[in-house]
Formats: C-alpha cells, structure tokens, sequence
C-alpha cells in the first residue's frame, strides 16, 4: 500500500520507563539499533497496525503498555537511492510515519521476546532520551528528531537514572 507521493504508510513505535528512557532495539545479525516500526496493511488503523507490529517485533500485548502520545501528522522520510527497487509498481521511494509514544513498566519488560513470528531484533537495552539521535542511520535520523520534540511532552516526569549511554 503506498500512497500517490510513493510513501508506504507505517508506524513507529517509541517505548519509554518511568525513568524516560527508550527501548532500543538491535536488529538481528548486525550492528545496527533502531524503534520498533512496520508498515500498516490495507483495513487497517494505525493504532492497529501499532498493536500487531508491537506483538510482532518485541512480543508485547496490550496490557503490557499505556498509549501516552501520537504524532498529529505523517512524518516522512525518503530511502536512499540504493534503497529504492526500480521497477516496483508502485514505485516506493520512502515511508510517512505515525509515531506511538508507548510507557513500559520495568514488570512488563520481562514479556519482551524476540520469536514472534520472523524476527527482527536480537537484543535491547534502555537508553537516555535523545541517545538514538546518534545511532540510527542517517536517513532516519529527522524523522526521529521529530517524533522526539513532539512526544517529550507526555513523557513520564521521574528522576531520571544515570545512564552510561
């Protein structure tokens, strides 16, 4: 499903503690961390999408999370030319993105799993605010900048705990 501009919908899902900080995600077999996210199939709302991609990706229901925040807009981003398959119909050339701010409890962390389905991450680890600024690949990186400004709002107001990252 990819819209008339060639972005596929998607979804993008930010899991904070009670401390502010984030669940960052490893993907399986490289070096590389990024949020949780997935594309939204046709029917579907982006709440729903959300809900399945959080089951998918990390193994959590529900009842293991609060819904704190959603961006207003689609937030996109453009994929690197060697990114893009020429020849697909229709031509994707980046995602529009509605991004969750979703509080954990440090009790629920003990549900997260990385065999649902195909998995896509191999470890995790929580991490300062605005750390993933400086780990996700570039071309993501506005995108995240984004979503951050606009969900701190309704970030859990806790003493936050020292961090090495």
């Amino acid at each position: 499903m990819i819209d008339a501009d060639g972005f596929r919908p998607n979804v993008g899902i930010i899991l904070v503690n009670a401390h502010g900080q984030l669940l960052w995600a490893k993907r399986i077999g490289h070096d590389s961390w990024q949020f949780p996210q997935g594309g939204i199939s046709r029917g579907e709302t982006p709440l729903d999408a959300m809900y399945r991609e959080l089951y998918e990706e990390v193994g959590l229901h529900p009842e293991h999370v609060k819904v704190l925040a959603v961006t207003r807009d689609w937030l996109r981003y453009r994929l690197p030319k060697r990114y893009v398959r020429a020849g697909q119909e229709p031509l994707c050339i980046g995602q529009k993105q509605k991004w969750f701010l979703l509080y954990l409890d440090e009790a629920n962390t003990k549900h997260i799993r990385f065999d649902v389905g195909v998995p896509e991450f191999d470890d995790w680890q929580w991490v300062s605010y605005w750390f993933p600024l400086t780990g996700v690949v570039p071309f993501k990186r506005n995108v995240y900048q984004r979503a951050l400004l606009e969900l701190i709002d309704a970030v859990p107001r806790q003493k936050p705990l020292a961090t090495k990252t």
